[in-house]
């Protein structure tokens, strides 16, 4: 046996009512190793990590920890063995301090009172500074941005000492600095001999940090490589059975009249002299460094900014919307990039989920006819292959790209001519990623006008015809499909030039 292992699953199986989540899957993790646990959303992920920490049982199957049996019954039972986890959702309490929610459920070792938070908030601030992390320990987390509250979450993983600790998806929030941070933070972490699970669809984070990489397909172990071994196009291949040539489906619409038009636009976070305009059958990118006012400029269009000022024109006829009702009357839905957050409503069925936008369709008298809401909703889980057990189970059960996709049914209800998706494939796997730009592809086909803002350059030059750079609250630049070139779009984004006119 290999004295390095420190952690083993073997052969371990769970079932759900109608579901096979696991099936006879092997893991080996080896101390001070960063070990990549990869596969499309569905692939059993979530439920193997779930297994670990204790939070479901397997069904059968055995796993040792240090050589010992190891079956925990709950996330602190995991925790006191030396196993913790850094979740993909932010798990902060909002309104307690950084130094408070790094040291939450380990306040006895502080004492009470002033002295007891006093010494929580020196200890978190040598925690925070060991980790280069640049945070004040008494800030209020609320009042940080969702990249900072992920890295508290990174350091209150560290400040337990586990031995092992489990990351999902911890860059999906991260700035390109940050996740040049988080790479330094888990170099130092093997050199102290602790080990990593390392769970991201960013092919490029797993080659260039991870050791080794195990593939999960359909709840199945498919393969433990060296990560030195393999390239992207050998994970895409073990994780979805396609090569990665087939990723961006581009749809070629037929680009119509100017649907929206946007005129000396301003709104907050210093966005100003704003002015652009979308047609029919174009899919519009907007790209920016993290910062740049992407997020906000959309969410102002669709009027969930009171501070906004400028001219907004959809079909040609100028529209007051100050708010995401007189956006949706207008003909315009927003995905927002925070799924979790305010995209689903987690403890509801798919079904809500689904016709919440779109309900008065369903409704006549203040009544909602059952049988015609729940028809709309099978027919669009059947329309774009949405993959629940039913229209009644709870959303939140669901993969994230299946998630993705009810969001994206919800829009498509209100029969929107213009949709903005605003960081439409985070945190989905290669595979549903790939359903939903040839989803995105069939509505431009339909005759919509689609904006999409995305931290991911290869998806805007995959999918859009234009992009248009922002840097500071502005747009500096615009490129054609023919001018995507990745050194340019990038200098336009940090502002080192500008492209063409904006139009």
């Amino acid at each position: 046996m290999d004295g390095n292992i420190i952690f083993r699953v073997e052969q371990i199986t769970k079932s759900f009512p109608g579901v096979q989540a696991l099936k006879g899957v092997d893991f080996t993790l080896r101390k001070g190793e960063a070990h990549a646990l990869i596969g499309e959303n569905g692939a059993g992920k979530s439920t193997l990590m779930k297994i670990m920490l204790g939070m479901q049982p397997p069904t059968t199957g055995i796993m040792t920890l240090n050589g010992k049996p190891y079956a925990p019954k709950a996330p602190a039972e995991a925790l006191r063995q030396g196993i913790s986890m850094i979740h993909q959702e932010i798990s902060l309490a909002p309104l307690m301090t950084v130094a408070e929610n790094i040291y939450m459920g380990n306040e006895a070792r502080f004492g009470r009172f002033w002295d007891g938070a006093r010494s929580k908030k020196r200890a978190a601030a040598e925690i925070l500074s060991k980790l280069g992390l640049d945070i004040d320990p008494g800030e209020e987390v609320t009042r940080l941005s969702i990249s900072k509250m992920q890295l508290v979450e990174i350091a209150r993983a560290v400040s337990c000492s586990s031995d092992i600790i489990i990351m999902d998806e911890p860059t999906s929030s991260l700035t390109d600095a940050e996740v040049n941070k988080l790479f330094e933070i888990i170099a130092a972490l093997k050199q102290e001999g602790k080990s990593i699970i390392y769970t991201s669809h960013k092919l490029d984070e797993v080659i260039r940090m991870c050791d080794t990489v195990t593939v999960l397909r359909d709840g199945q172990f498919v393969a433990e490589k060296p990560v030195s071994e393999v390239t992207k196009d050998d994970l895409v291949k073990m994780m979805v059975g396609r090569e990665m040539s087939d990723m961006f489906p581009k749809t070629e619409a037929e680009i119509g009249d100017v649907v929206l038009e946007v005129k000396n636009f301003s709104c907050s976070g210093d966005i100003r002299d704003i002015n652009f305009s979308l047609r029919r059958g174009e899919i519009l990118g907007f790209c920016g460094l993290v910062g740049a006012g992407r997020t906000e400029l959309v969410q102002a269009i669709f009027g969930l900014d009171k501070n906004s000022r400028g001219q907004i024109f959809v079909e040609g006829k100028e529209a007051e919307i100050k708010s995401s009702r007189a956006a949706i009357a207008n003909k315009i839905g927003l995905l927002t990039e925070d799924r979790r957050g305010n995209g689903i409503i987690p403890e509801l069925s798919v079904k809500v989920n689904m016709t919440v936008s779109s309900i008065r369709e369903y409704s006549k008298y203040g009544f909602i006819d059952f049988k015609k809401e729940a028809a709309v909703c099978s027919g669009m889980v059947d329309a774009i292959s949405i993959k629940c057990p039913s229209n009644d189970s709870v959303i939140s059960l669901l993969s994230g790209g299946n998630q993705q996709k009810v969001i994206l049914s919800k829009w498509l209800l209100t029969k929107p001519e213009v949709l903005i998706l605003d960081e439409p494939t985070r945190g989905i796997d290669v595979g549903a990623k790939a359903e939903i730009y040839k989803l995105i592809g069939r509505m431009a086909k339909e005759g919509k006008g689609i904006i999409i803002v995305s931290s991911e350059l290869p998806e805007l030059f995959g999918v859009c015809d234009r992009i248009l750079v922002m840097h500071r609250g502005r747009f500096t630049a615009e490129y054609t499909r023919s001018e995507f070139y990745e050194e340019q779009v990038m200098q336009s984004a940090f502002g080192m030039n500008q492209g063409g006119k904006i139009s």
